[in-house]
């Protein structure tokens, strides 16, 4: 299993990358991005829970003095990094937002410093900078006009802090000895309910149960930008540090960018093609002994 982790963590990153296929086909049902948000929790915790009643009951089993692991990633990261992202986009632009997402790997590595011991050795640091400026490449913010307020860049970087706590959290949970079934179920439901209160419940009820074809599309966004990856990147968490895992985790935006181009004939631009470059040689630095 150690052999294969940081394949399973690619793995979570492709899968999240593929994101965007789902996002643009419910937006367009007129779901907005925090019921988007809230739909993606329910679901995966519905068929977490359905599956957990059939293949093993005991791992619904947690103890009261953990609940803080799974309250940081269901609410202090899923949710919380999900409400910063989206203001973000409001108050500066999406490519901004995705920049200032993607710092999560520096604020991985130096959390897992204080937390975990986690070294800073040179080939991380090396690897943080070309994913970091593979990111800023990916959202081609170059040569556009952007002005970046105070409270954007404040909302952004909690963004990226949110999205670094899952890791961060989930470490503290594997170290309890919790299977990564129990840690995704927990973090999803808890973080259905936190975005309970932020979305409009009657129209994510009335968008999947329109039809057969959309209830089937809307388990499909749970088991395939959910389930699975959170899954492989829980599992492989067990065997890759936190500041590793996080990078690897960082081809998302790569991903993001293929499909787009594939799928949606986006053009690929040199300054994106640049950016996949510069990920990759990261992904072969980091796992470079």
């Amino acid at each position: 299993m150690k052999k294969i982790a940081p394949v399973l963590i690619l793995l979570a990153g492709v899968l999240w990358g593929s994101m965007g296929i789902f996002v643009r086909t419910l937006t367009a049902n007129h779901l907005d991005t925090m019921e988007i948000v809230f739909l993606r929790a329910i679901v995966t915790s519905a068929v977490l829970f359905l599956f957990l009643l059939i293949y093993n009951r005991t791992l619904f089993r947690i103890h009261l003095k953990d609940i803080w692991c799974f309250i940081g990633t269901g609410v202090c990261s899923i949710a919380f990094f999900n409400f910063c992202y989206f203001k973000s986009i409001t108050l500066t632009s999406m490519s901004v937002a995705a920049i200032l997402l993607y710092t999560a790997p520096i604020i991985v590595m130096i959390l897992s410093f204080f937390l975990f011991k986690e070294q800073f050795s040179k080939q991380k640091v090396l690897a943080v900078i070309l994913t970091f400026a593979g990111c800023v490449f990916v959202t081609g913010i170059f040569g556009q006009e952007t002005t970046v307020t105070i409270g954007g860049l404040f909302v952004g970087l909690g963004a990226g802090l949110g999205y670094a706590l899952y890791s961060i959290f989930s470490r503290y949970a594997i170290e309890r000895g919790y299977h990564s079934l129990t840690i995704t179920f927990y973090t999803f439901l808890l973080a259905a309910i936190a975005t309970l209160f932020l979305a409009d419940v009657p129209a994510v009820g009335h968008v999947v149960t329109k039809n057969v074809p959309m209830f089937a599309f809307a388990i499909a966004f749970g088991l395939l930008c959910t389930v699975i990856p959170y899954l492989t990147y829980t599992i492989g968490l067990r065997h890759v540090e936190n500041g590793k895992a996080s990078i690897l985790a960082s081809v998302e935006p790569v991903m993001a960018t293929v499909f787009g181009a594939v799928v949606f004939q986006e053009g690929l631009t040199i300054s994106g093609v640049i950016g996949i470059i510069l990920v990759i040689i990261a992904l072969i630095i980091c796992q470079k002994k």
